[in-house]
């Protein structure tokens, strides 16, 4: 039976893996941060952005955290005290990389965009901080922002969103019963998450699309970039033994009244993760999910530079309630890759790179539209 295949290709517990590899991985995963780091503090000396937040705090519950904070360009905090909707951001890289200044831009031009608060939290990183500590570090600096007076945070207008390990740890964070009974986020946005780490990396990598027809860039590789990467994340951030089904690890086994109540997943049709979302999406949706013998999206080209489809249902569909009380939205972003819109132009080409940043303005148009229209409503 096709639901008896979809589990039983799943692992129940994280494996322990030979010695050697995992002193590889951990030489190289404390590596990277540390030239990370010193990239990092290099470029705010030298390189100055023109997307930097309005503020950086840090709070008591978490003081070696940065919160960063944007506001509207239209709003000063100066003269104005009227409250804003309010999303929680959470950046990615795979749990063990990656710092909140990484999406200024995407904050900042959200913010903008759509009149909102974006507040850009921090969490640590494995291997030296693993499952669930990032789950707790952005719970406590949630509560520690909400509790600010001296934020404009709208707070029956919440959302929270995040990026690829990032958007994991969004469903994850919004099942704290501390969050679900303060905060109440009515809104998460997962994007190119990785929701289910059951899912064994052969399987992964057979339920998306390889397009060498899009000419040069990584969008036209035979492989997921993804793919050699996981594993070395995985040992990171979860322990030997852990139950991999554990809901605030793969948030695709959450009961749905631990989520928020409108759900906008969005993926890349290139992307070794957009199965799992897609099949989390139908599961909230109450739709059929697809098979593992199903792909997102299309075997060609899919759209047109900048184009996103909203016609056909592999790309994107709706549910609501008929109480209107909860929803789930899909959205495929259709030809690129996991974090196309983070990923600089020598990597992904001259049409893949102008390709990513018109998708990214179109998707984040909508997400802001579906936040008002139907999440904050």
């Amino acid at each position: 039976m096709e639901n008896g295949v979809i589990q039983d290709v799943r692992m129940d517990k994280q494996t322990r893996l030979p010695i050697l590899q995992q002193i590889s991985f951990g030489v190289t995963v404390y590596s990277i941060q540390i030239l990370n780091t010193i990239v990092h503090w290099y470029r705010e000396r030298t390189t100055p952005s023109k997307f930097t937040p309005n503020i950086i705090k840090y709070y008591q519950c978490r003081p070696s955290l940065s919160v960063r904070i944007f506001f509207p360009k239209s709003y000063d905090p100066n003269t104005s005290q009227a409250p804003l909707p309010t999303l929680f951001s959470i950046h990615g890289g795979g749990f063990c990389f990656g710092d909140p200044s990484n999406d200024d831009k995407w904050n900042s031009n959200f913010a903008s965009m759509h009149n909102v608060l974006v507040i850009s939290l921090n969490y640590r990183k494995a291997p030296s901080y693993p499952f669930p500590t990032a789950t707790y570090d952005l719970g406590a600096l949630m509560l520690a922002t909400f509790d600010d007076e001296s934020l404009p945070i709208d707070k029956s207008r919440i959302a929270v969103g995040g990026f690829s390990a990032g958007g994991s740890l969004t469903l994850s964070v919004c099942q704290l019963p501390s969050i679900r009974e303060k905060v109440k986020p009515k809104a998460a946005i997962p994007i190119y998450a990785v929701v289910d780490k059951s899912i064994p990396m052969e399987i992964k990598t057979q339920t998306r699309y390889y397009k060498p027809d899009l000419g040069s860039g990584m969008r036209a590789e035979s492989t997921d970039y993804l793919e050699a990467m996981s594993p070395m994340f995985f040992w990171s951030y979860i322990n030997p033994g852990t139950d991999l089904k554990d809901p605030l690890l793969s948030p695709y086994f959450a009961p749905r009244d631990t989520l928020p109540p409108h759900i906008f997943f969005i993926s890349a049709e290139l992307d070794q993760l957009v199965h799992e979302s897609w099949c989390m999406a139908s599961k909230i949706a109450g739709r059929p999910e697809p098979t593992f013998s199903e792909r997102a999206g299309r075997e060609k080209r899919s759209a047109g530079k900048g184009e996103l489809i909203l016609d056909d249902e592999r790309f994107a569909f709706e549910h609501k309630d008929e109480d209107g009380k909860s929803s789930v939205r899909w959205l495929l972003v259709p030809d690129q890759i996991h974090g196309f819109d983070k990923l600089p132009e020598k990597w992904q080409g001259e049409e893949g790179f102008e390709d990513a940043g018109l998708k990214e303005t179109a998707y984040q148009k909508l997400a802001g539209e579906w936040l008002y229209d139907v999440a904050w409503k």
